[in-house]
């Protein structure tokens, strides 16, 4: 177990090696016991865990103690005791910081082996916390999070260096599903703000009338229905970076409140007047074109040159080459691996098929064709009838929509049912599955029709 260090600040040598003694009860606490208030800022450099300090002390009292703490180390706990009961002194030192405040008595101990688990906690949590923003910083890193080596993604890779070196808003636009958010969470991760939050906000995903809450916040009783004070995602985003994806579908209304916020650098919450700073770097994306927008009257002007920044044309799949191959791969890797199934191969008809395709849904649509294919495929073998594309004639498209492996499953036995006049046994010999699946389908799918 990792060590954790405590201060016991006790100008009382009987009661302070009492309370020391309680604490060594478990070895790896690692006890140093001061006298006074100067001994315990003297030693600060040992980076203790936490520190318990007697409030009447030779050379200061615990609120003087407590401030210099504070100011050498704003994050270590810090308990209080004292042998009154003073109701103000203890709101006084928990407002400058401290972590707990007990007076004297049989219970002390025990309260003091309370705050020390509590602290030990905190310190286990925000360790955590470190850990898995550090492999979020690494999952987003250019060459693990944007998969691609074609000349339009090495010029993206370009404009990617350039937009981490500074604050600079930035412009993202490019069709649906070409991975807009992966290439905006790769920035922030990438920037240095990445330990701050990244806050991703769909407009097209909330309706006009709570758009402006949902982004500047609102006050207790704003509005019918507003019973608490709720938190922005501007503010959410303060000191990190905000998302705004599918920009122009935002509301002109609420586009010149944006403007203001940008152009001044705070907000008023919805019924409030307090004036918020912000520090936020700005991220926008949307697969319209603005300036067409713009001329419409359906975007502002203004708004649109202050959101302007660095812009960034993600290309489309089909412009990308190679990179569909790298891309399957990927896919097909990441998928085997959370379903724990083996490697699955993909023969070259497969391959030539995915790359003759034009992926109207991008790099969305081409996760989803491999997923499928992945389900599909036998003796771990990806051929080219596994893959199910919408190549645009009367076909069936298997891979529209949010759906379900099982839904996915269902369209495709019931499409070669009909291209096999319903002939069962045909059906599963060809899909390579038995026949009580196929039955059991149909039977679940009339028992929902009645």
């Amino acid at each position: 177990m990792e060590q954790f260090r405590i201060f016991v600040v006790e100008d009382d040598p009987w009661y302070g090696q009492i309370l020391a003694y309680h604490l060594s009860l478990n070895p790896d606490h690692v006890i140093h016991r001061y006298i006074t208030g100067k001994e315990c800022l003297t030693n600060l450099s040992l980076q203790p865990d936490l520190i318990s300090i007697d409030y009447s002390l030779p050379d200061m009292n615990g609120s003087e103690l407590l401030k210099a703490i504070k100011s050498y180390d704003n994050e270590v706990p810090v308990v209080v005791i004292s042998a009154q009961e003073d109701i103000n002194t203890a709101l006084k030192l928990i407002k400058m910081g401290a972590s707990d405040y007990f007076v004297k008595d049989d219970s002390t101990k025990d309260l003091l082996w309370n705050a020390v688990n509590h602290a030990k906690e905190k310190r286990s949590l925000k360790s955590e916390l470190a850990t898995l923003k550090q492999e979020l910083v690494g999952k987003y890193d250019f060459g693990k999070a944007i998969i691609g080596n074609s000349e339009p993604m090495r010029n993206i890779f370009g404009l990617l260096e350039k937009a981490v070196k500074t604050n600079i808003n930035v412009y993202i636009t490019g069709e649906t599903g070409s991975g807009k958010e992966v290439v905006a969470k790769a920035i922030h991760y990438n920037s240095n703000r990445n330990k701050k939050p990244f806050v991703a906000v769909n407009m097209a995903a909330i309706p006009k009338e709570l758009i402006e809450s949902e982004l500047f916040g609102h006050e207790k009783g704003a509005f019918t229905g507003a019973l608490t004070r709720k938190t922005g995602k501007f503010e959410e985003a303060d000191k990190g970076t905000l998302f705004l994806d599918e920009i122009a579908e935002l509301d002109l209304s609420v586009q010149s409140k944006l403007l203001r916020v940008l152009q001044e650098r705070e907000l008023s919450r919805v019924g409030g007047n307090d004036r918020i700073k912000l520090d936020v770097r700005l991220i926008v994306a949307t697969h319209k074109n603005l300036p067409d927008e713009v001329k419409a009257g359906r975007f502002r002007e203004d708004l649109y040159y202050r959101i302007m920044g660095l812009p960034i044309v993600l290309p489309s799949l089909k412009e990308r080459g190679n990179d569909i191959l790298l891309l399957a791969k990927h896919f097909l890797d990441e998928f085997c691996k959370v379903n724990k199934m083996s490697a699955i191969k993909v023969t070259k008809a497969a391959k030539d098929k995915l790359l003759k395709y034009h992926y109207p849904g991008n790099v969305r649509e081409l996760k989803s064709v491999i997923e499928l294919a992945a389900v599909m495929c036998n003796n771990n073998e990806m051929t080219e009838e596994d893959i199910f594309l919408n190549s645009g004639s009367s076909s069936v498209s298997f891979v529209t929509g949010d759906k379900t492996l099982d839904q996915y499953i269902s369209e495709i036995i019931e499409y070669h049912l009909a291209q096999n006049n319903n002939n069962v046994v045909l059906t599963a010999k060809k899909l390579g599955i038995g026949k009580s699946t196929i039955y059991n389908m149909l039977k679940e799918k009339d028992l929902q029709k009645k």
